[in-house]
Order: structure tokens, then C-alpha cells, then sequence
């Protein structure tokens, strides 16, 4: 949705313009900036996070553009893997090597370098900082 009121900005803003001096920007780039998160976004897709888990583990988790999150030690030792969703302005992780289930976390609107406390719907509550994007990959993968 919204790609799509991206897309029909963007066409409108082009309809206005002198279209024989202005260059036309490619579909992919259009795509790929509605993609980009916002200044201040919620969303969680594309982000990567620190923070020092309830274990005193010093954390780096990174979520994809897919929802696929992985967490490691900042020595890089693999802790957690599994999905996360939006819901109701909630990231909401399910891990992959735990039966927790899915926990919900408050967002705030974001930008790297701002930290944030956060509760879980588990009843813990974390101090998260933003951080550039950082791609983990499985172990072994």
C-alpha cells in the first residue's frame, strides 16, 4: 500500500513538472526508495539494533526487508534466529529455537543512534540503541 501511494505521488508530482527537461527515474529506483525507511519510522524491516539482554549478553540483532531476524553476541556468537511482524505498532518476534511463542515489543519512532527502553509482552523490559544496518547471516550458512 505503500508503494502504491508512493507511486501515484510520484506520477503526480511528475505530471506537474516540465517532463522535456526533467529525466525520468527509472521503476527500480522508485521501488527501492519506497522501500528506504522514513525518518522517524516505526517499522522494524531493514533495521539493526544493540542492546544488553536480561543474560548481560552485550546484543547486535538486525532484522531484514523479509521479517527474518538474527541475534548474536557483539563477539559474534549466534543466540537467536526467527521471524518478526508488525502488529498494532508492536514488533512481534517469534523465535525459531525457543517455544516462547511470539513476544511483542513497543516501538517508538526511530533513528540510528536514539536508544529506546522497550517492554516486552513477556513483562521484560530493554534499553535498545539503533544501529547502521549490519547483515548477520546464519552460522554455517
Amino acid at each position: 500500500m505503500k508503494k502504491l501511494f508512493l507511486l501515484a505521488g510520484a506520477a503526480a508530482l511528475a505530471s506537474c513538472g516540465d517532463t522535456a527537461t526533467e529525466e525520468e527515474m527509472p521503476a527500480e529506483d522508485i521501488a527501492m526508495e519506497a522501500e528506504a525507511p522514513a525518518e522517524g519510522d516505526t517499522s522494524l524491516l531493514g533495521t539493526t539494533w544493540t542492546f544488553t539482554d536480561p543474560e548481560g549478553n552485550e546484543v547486535i540483532e538486525t532484522i531484514d526487508a523479509d521479517g527474518n531476524y538474527i541475534a548474536e553476541t557483539t563477539d559474534g556468537e549466534h543466540l537467536d534466529h526467527g521471524t518478526m511482524v508488525m502488529k498494532d505498532g508492536q514488533g512481534c518476534f517469534t523465535s525459531a529455537m525457543t517455544d516462547e511463542g511470539e513476544v511483542c515489543w513497543t516501538v517508538a519512532p526511530h533513528n540510528v543512534g536514539e536508544s529506546q527502553e522497550t517492554t516486552g509482552s513477556n513483562g521484560e523490559t530493554i534499553t535498545v540503541t539503533r544501529a547502521e544496518y549490519t547483515e548477520l547471516s546464519m552460522p554455517g550458512a
